[in-house]
């Protein structure tokens, strides 16, 4: 699996973010494995404990996008830590950049929806000599996403935080095993920042980079790679398309329906016994997704379902989560993670064509 995807969502997303205000934050958070599948059970047999050193950024206004959110926080965080099971799931290392919005702010208090996705490191991967009980991570890197629900108290310059996230990690599918982790945790935190009070400035009204109220139609091609079973099979090619219709309906809300067309050529080695043809495995989905955007950095939130599928190896729904960067107005750069369930499918790179709207 290549580093860029995630890496290259957390640059953009922080370079897309002015601030006035910044600091840093420690946080100590004991959790456990969540044993999604029953080849799992034997894995989790001690809890988990991470520190998450973050820096933490308060947005000031300048761009108007801040103040539909109510001056959201963003950052970048070190994750070290546990994932329940030391001697087979080995210690994590991650990175990632992250994004907290006001769900409630009251004087003092806030309470944040917090998401993030970067990179994760263990030194336990699985080996068929070494380690062969690993049946959840097959590789040394993988992509980690986190979502939390966070408060904050603060006086004066600091702030005691409280928070309970789900963590996770995951290859993709990009090498096998890969049933990935998921770490539901429980945490507490100390934030301090560099300066007391945050400086506002006006807002510049063509900072809004995307137009809404309007639905825009657009075409979107995207590949990947998927290794299936058995361990150390062949890696195969993942092509996909779709057509997408989508509206933001306010600054800081959207909304897409698409038609997906993907050919997963892991399907040809699916019951090795049936004759297929390219057209035996194409995959018809429509799929619905909630996009939050700041400025040309979304957040895609996306939920389909299979209406061909003529083997079902892996069910009906599938799951969409990722972020996409708009370079141009008629151009974004998508990534994601798709799965079944709490299972990944493939990790997705794409390219995406806007319409622009007709001027009357």
């Amino acid at each position: 699996m290549k580093k860029s995807g995630l890496l290259f969502c957390i640059c953009i997303f922080l370079s897309n973010c002015s601030v006035a205000q910044s600091g840093f934050e420690i946080r100590e958070k004991v959790g456990f494995l969540a044993a999604h599948h029953a080849g799992m059970a034997h894995l989790a047999n001690h809890l988990a404990f991470a520190t998450e050193l973050s820096y933490v950024k308060k947005l000031n206004g300048e761009q108007i996008w801040h103040s539909y959110f109510r001056q959201p926080v963003v950052g970048g965080t070190l994750f070290l830590g546990s994932v329940g099971n030391n001697e087979i799931l080995g210690r994590f290392v991650g990175l990632y950049g992250f994004a907290e919005m006001p769900l409630v702010k009251y004087k003092n208090y806030r309470m944040d929806w917090k998401f993030g996705t970067g990179m994760g490191y263990t030194n336990r991967p699985y080996d068929p000599v070494l380690n062969p009980k690993n049946v959840a991570i097959g590789s040394h890197m993988n992509a980690m996403m986190c979502f939390a629900l966070k408060q904050t108290f603060a006086f004066k310059q600091s702030a005691v935080t409280f928070a309970m996230d789900m963590t996770h990690f995951s290859n993709g599918a990009f090498k096998v095993p890969n049933l990935g982790i998921n770490l539901p945790y429980v945490s507490i935190g100390f934030q301090h920042f560099l300066s007391e009070k945050i400086y506002r400035v006006n807002p510049k009204p063509k900072e809004i980079f995307y137009t809404y109220r309007h639905w825009q139609p657009s075409v979107n091609g995207m590949l990947s790679f998927k290794e299936t079973m058995p361990i150390g099979g062949k890696k195969y090619p993942v092509y996909a398309g779709s057509v997408s219709l989508r509206n933001y309906f306010t600054p800081k809300a959207g909304f897409e329906v698409n038609v997906d067309v993907i050919s997963k050529q892991a399907l040809m080695n699916y019951e090795p016994m049936v004759a297929k043809s390219q057209l035996d495995i194409l995959q018809v989905g429509i799929s619905a997704a909630y996009l939050l955007p700041l400025n040309r950095f979304n957040f895609v939130y996306g939920l389909g379902f299979y209406v061909r599928d003529r083997y079902r190896a892996e069910g009906t729904l599938y799951i969409r989560l990722g972020c996409r960067y708009y370079v141009s107005k008629s151009m974004s750069a998508f990534f994601g993670l798709k799965t079944h369930y709490a299972k990944a499918d493939y990790l997705e790179f794409g390219l995406t064509y806007h319409f622009k709207k007709r001027e009357k």
